[in-house]
């Protein structure tokens, strides 16, 4: 087993380290949600933390680390006798991002159930992260189905296996910590909610400190064991104190007036639910306890507020996390003579702003970052084209960019047919998850059995296979896979006419407002977008294909207009961009949304040009839409036949709206070719 990079030698990233300490301290804080750049020692911070951890007293021989104390009487290792147990070190379970359900939640041994007669179950993931911690790097992209068994498990502190007949439960509780990317796509609302604390880490810009990220992963990469070494006595010293803390922690004493400024900082912040003020009461005990006191003081609430709010006061998927600062110390300053003891005194809370030093320093230099496996990389912002330039802003005819309209909810736009894609909720598909829509063979491991089908292709060989006792001898030949349909995630990308001829204030506002709700919408579907955008003489690609809704948010919200219409040349980048995406990810169908009055000018014929560009798309058999911006009493139907060339469909604006009457475009509909 590989030596871990030591928790105290993290150089830096004190709120990551600081949030971490605290779910040690006190597991009920609900776990950490890790966002950030890569190279910033989100993963190398996370993996050493298990280190820290105190052992844990686990019943000899259950496979779901029931406590001696108290066993889970319903473990299906059980019934356990209370006992002494035995010891061993907490664990830190790593969830894959392509794991399978089976492994998540545990497997039923099919062929000895059925050749048996017995409940063979196989553990999962979620019983080993018992009494532990569940680490998830790059949550934001786990699968829809992962992430609803995550929830129910969170939320009950048990998991359930319910399938072909067998029921299974088993006591479930993890510590969870998430790490995540931002520019590769947020989460799900629901599963944002259930991490207790959220921390958002970048690169240092120092360079000391960036020195000595660099000097210490050389070091451990040359030894680490003996680097680890070198660090021990720093690992003991957070180790002790965490141990310390906890035994302190019941004794902490959350008054009245500390609980009135958690109550008046939700309110203020208008978070949902009752979650945030649980969390913060939780957080603001943890750090007294950190602290080695029974108090907690207003830069508890403070610095629980900062770890527990950012997170949940997003109001819709464009906003980014964060918390007003100013408005924090208001809302505290406001509630703050409701007698909290200790509140005006200051004795003995000698670095309280900063209770995050490991080990009351843990051997950190003054100015440091993290290291990461890959050497502390500074930040690199994602730009939007690889390095491909702006289009020049000195352009006759540009106009400043427009603001967006407010956003809306759009109609259901789908690619037809049947896909085998990743996981979402856009087009019909064959996949893990859905309903049973048939049985095959199966081809690799067996991941869901078709039981009336397994049965029916072992029945007539009993007789033959002397079958004499009570269960159905069925060999391998004999298992069926079940086929099931549910809906995958498309490519959704957007070609969007920025020219002199969508210039008008009032009309680009509308259809930046447009985009921006299928925008929405493409994030609530768990698609992919790209954005091109065409205008001048040439088309760019404004954001390669990314899981990042936001990103292309913020790149529509600046995007200027004017010039000529460059269609013919938008439509090619797009088929280019497509091109290139199928040999990436071969399996995710696209869906082009062109937003356009269809007007094509500049260059010799442009007309026939863009004829031509389209009739690639609908050669290939692309599902398209034409989103028609023509605007005022006079209409040329130009968008009408672009869609027609592409072989797709044409919505105006009106008509994408979900509320509206005109009628609803379900599927695209191909031309043959």
């Amino acid at each position: 087993m590989s030596t871990p990079f030591p928790f105290t030698a993290v150089v830096g990233q004190d709120d990551l380290r600081l949030a971490l300490l605290l779910n040690a301290v006190s597991p009920a804080v609900g776990g950490v949600l890790v966002r950030g750049e890569k190279g910033t020692a989100k993963s190398t911070a996370v993996r050493a933390l298990s280190a820290l951890l105190p052992e844990v007293a686990v019943v000899p021989g259950c496979r779901f680390s029931c406590d001696p104390a108290a066993p889970d009487p319903s473990c299906p290792d059980g019934p356990h006798e209370v006992g002494p147990g035995t010891t061993r070190p907490s664990r830190m379970v790593e969830l894959p991002v392509g794991a399978s359900e089976d492994r998540l939640v545990g497997a039923l041994d099919i062929e000895r159930a059925l050749a048996e007669g017995v409940k063979a179950f196989e553990p999962g993931l979620l019983a080993d992260a018992h009494r532990g911690i569940l680490y998830v790097d790059e949550v934001n992209l786990l699968h829809d189905h992962l992430v609803d068994l995550l929830l129910d498990a969170a939320a009950m502190g048990a998991s359930y296996v319910e399938r072909e007949g067998v029921s299974v439960r088993h006591a479930s509780k993890f510590l969870l910590v998430g790490t995540m990317n931002p520019e590769e796509g947020e989460l799900r609302p629901q599963l944002l909610d259930r991490f207790g604390l959220t921390v958002e880490v970048a690169a240092s810009r120092e360079p000391d400190q960036r020195v000595e990220v660099v000097r210490r992963r050389l070091a451990y990469d040359d030894d680490p064991a003996g680097f680890s070494a070198r660090w021990a006595d720093e690992e003991s010293a957070v180790r002790q104190r965490v141990v310390a803390a906890r035994e302190l922690l019941p004794s902490v004493r959350l008054g009245d007036g500390a609980l009135r400024q958690i109550a008046a900082t939700c309110a203020a912040f208008e978070v949902d639910g009752m979650r945030a003020d649980i969390v913060m009461a939780r957080t603001a005990t943890a750090l007294a306890a950190w602290a080695g006191r029974t108090d907690v003081l207003a830069e508890d609430v403070r610095q629980a507020a900062l770890l527990a709010l950012p997170h949940r006061r997003r109001r819709n998927p464009f906003d980014a996390p964060g918390l007003d600062e100013d408005k924090l110390d208001e809302t505290l300053e406001e509630f703050s003579g409701s007698g909290d003891s200790g509140g005006s005194e200051d004795s003995g809370n000698d670095d309280e702003p900063d209770p995050d030093g490991p080990g009351g320093g843990g051997g950190q230099p003054p100015s440091s970052d993290g290291p990461q496996a890959d050497g502390g990389s500074g930040a690199q912002p994602e730009a939007g084209d690889g390095g491909e330039p702006q289009p020049s802003g000195a352009g006759a005819g540009e106009q400043a960019a427009a603001r967006a309209s407010e956003p809306f909810r759009t109609k259901v736009l789908s690619v037809p047919g049947l896909g085998q894609g990743a996981a979402g909720r856009r087009s019909r598909a064959r996949t893990e998850h859905g309903r049973t829509t048939g049985a095959r063979r199966p081809q690799g491991a067996l991941t869901k059995l078709h039981l009336a089908a397994t049965v029916q292709a072992a029945a007539p060989h009993q007789r033959a296979r002397g079958r004499s006792g009570r269960g159905l001898v069925v060999r391998r030949d004999d298992l069926r896979q079940a086929t099931r349909e549910g809906r995958e995630g498309n490519l959704v990308l957007f070609v969007v006419d920025a020219s002199g001829s969508m210039a008008a204030r009032q009309r680009m506002s509308a259809v930046k407002g447009a985009v921006l709700s299928l925008l929405l919408d493409a994030y609530q579907r768990r698609d992919k977008v790209g954005l091109v955008t065409f205008r001048g003489s040439a088309a760019e690609v404004a954001l390669p294909p990314t899981s990042s809704v936001d990103a292309a948010a913020a790149r529509l919200e600046t995007l200027p207009t004017g010039g000529r219409t460059p269609l013919a040349a938008g439509l090619l980048r797009a088929h280019e961009v497509l091109r290139v995406e199928r040999l990436r990810d071969p399996a995710r169908r696209a869906l082009v949304v062109v937003v356009t009055d269809g007007r094509a000018t500049g260059g010799p014929e442009p007309v026939s040009l863009a004829g031509r560009a389209a009739r690639l798309f609908a050669a290939e058999g692309l599902a398209s839409v034409v989103v028609d911006c023509e605007s005022g009493p006079v209409r040329l139907g130009l968008a009408g036949q672009l869609a027609g060339e592409l072989g797709g469909t044409a919505v105006t604006l009106d008509e994408l709206r979900a509320d509206s009457i005109a009628g609803l475009v379900k599927d695209v509909q191909r031309r043959a070719a």
